[in-house]
């Protein structure tokens, strides 16, 4: 018979070592970059943009769009190696368990 009590117990320590991972998550920061490195972006792993770089070759009037192009860009790709160490992190601390598909605790 599964003791009740030993569950909650193991229920409040995942649920702190979640919390802990999470501000983990904020601390561990990735660059994502486009345009060649000309355009750089630092965030989060959980997706918080830091920094911001664009290197002063791009800054002319008439490239204003492309410029605009380069940041989305940028961000997007830190925001999805983000969502990688956010998994990579998850996965240890689960032991390797999968979690359900769409199922992004606690996130």
């Amino acid at each position: 018979m599964v003791n009740i009590g030993n569950m909650m117990k193991q229920a409040q320590q995942l649920q702190k070592k979640m919390t802990e991972a999470q501000d983990k998550l904020n601390e561990i920061e990735v660059e994502g970059a486009s345009g060649g490195g000309l355009i750089k972006v630092v965030a989060s792993a959980k997706g918080s943009i830091k920094r911001i770089n664009i290197d002063d070759s791009l800054l002319k009037n008439d490239e204003k769009e492309i410029l605009e192009d380069l940041i989305i860009a940028a961000i997007n790709d830190a925001r999805q190696k983000g969502e990688t160490v956010t998994q990579e992190h998850m996965k240890s601390l689960t032991g390797g368990i999968p979690l359900p598909p769409g199922m992004k605790l606690p996130f």
